[in-house]
Order: C-alpha cells, then sequence, then structure tokens
C-alpha cells in the first residue's frame, strides 16, 4: 500500500470557482504542469484560480481545492498511472500513450511523495504563484479531529469547521425608538 491524494469537497464552491470541477472521490496530482509556460496575465478568471489553488483529478482532469491523504494499492496507483497518460495524450496532445507515461508516472511519484509522511485523512490544500519566472508551489496541511467524535461520515473528521452555540440574549432593542421624531 502507498498513500495518494484524493480530491475531497467540504462545499459546492469547486463547480463555480473552475471552469472544470473534479469529481470528489478521484485520484489527484498537483497537476503544476498544466501551467509551465503560460503568462499569467493569458488566464482567464478561472484558470488563474485553478492555478493559485487546484489539485488536478486525474480521472476528469477538472480541478478541486482540497485533497485527503488515502491509501492506495499498488494496482490503483498504477491505473491512476495509465489514466494519468491517456488524458496527457487526448488533453494536452502527447505524442504517444509511451512517451506519456514516464511524465505520468513522475507526477504520480510527486502526489505520492506529497501523502508519504501524513496521517491518513489529512487534507491538503495548495497555493501556487509566480516568481522571477518560476512557479511556486506550498502545500498546507490540515489533519482531522478525533473521529471518534464524528459520525464516520465520508467527511472523515473534517464534517465541522464551526462550532455553534445558542445563547438567550435579554437585550432588548426598541427600533422604533432609535429611529427618532423625524
Amino acid at each position: 500500500m502507498t498513500r495518494l491524494p484524493r480530491t475531497i469537497r467540504l462545499d459546492a464552491s469547486d463547480g463555480v470557482v473552475f471552469a472544470q470541477a473534479a469529481e470528489p472521490g478521484e485520484w489527484a496530482v498537483p497537476g503544476t504542469f498544466l501551467f509551465w509556460g503560460r503568462a499569467p496575465d493569458t488566464l482567464s478568471r478561472k484558470d488563474a484560480i485553478a492555478f493559485r489553488s487546484g489539485f488536478l483529478g486525474v480521472a476528469s482532469f477538472g480541478h478541486s481545492t482540497l485533497v485527503t491523504v488515502q491509501e492506495a494499492s499498488q494496482d490503483e496507483r498504477a491505473e491512476m498511472v495509465a489514466r494519468l497518460a491517456e488524458n496527457l495524450v487526448t488533453h494536452l496532445g502527447a505524442p504517444s500513450l509511451d512517451a506519456a507515461l514516464p511524465a505520468a508516472e513522475e507526477e504520480v511519484a510527486l502526489a505520492e511523495s506529497l501523502c508519504a509522511a501524513h496521517p491518513l485523512n489529512t487534507l491538503i490544500a495548495l497555493h501556487r504563484r509566480h516568481k522571477d519566472s518560476a512557479i511556486v508551489e506550498q502545500f498546507r496541511t490540515l489533519k482531522p479531529r478525533d473521529e471518534t467524535a464524528f459520525s464516520g461520515t465520508h467527511l472523515q473528521g473534517h464534517d465541522r469547521a464551526f462550532h455553534f452555540i445558542e445563547e438567550e440574549v435579554e437585550d432588548h432593542v426598541d427600533l422604533f425608538a432609535l429611529r427618532g421624531d423625524d
């Protein structure tokens, strides 16, 4: 077994901000290669958002803001490499599957190294920027809360960003009195 990033959606925003959103649960890679040689001022608004914060879903070739570290078998990893190579031919015009396989293997190895040191279910976010004609990537992580406190949903301990507390307030504001005599 190895660890690889899988897309996760905590809300519907990916479907709005990206030209094509990755489906939840698909294997992902950073996908920075999509932006090599592209000037920042030539990117559409949605492409610029994908550049700044999007992981690339291998199956859909869509983007996801977050990925989660998950276990993968060697067969799943090999299938991920093959699917990415197919998409490099289909979407980016690689001359052949044989030519695309080494590039796909390299990108999957990068994704694998990104997840290797993190516990399962860790969320990873990506931030890219241009600096001196190079692309700089930063990865941030958020570890899940103790899963025993949660329902065991597909969000794996990341399903509560806020905790709401109801309080009774005894203050009373008279809006009519505030408007004045005018």
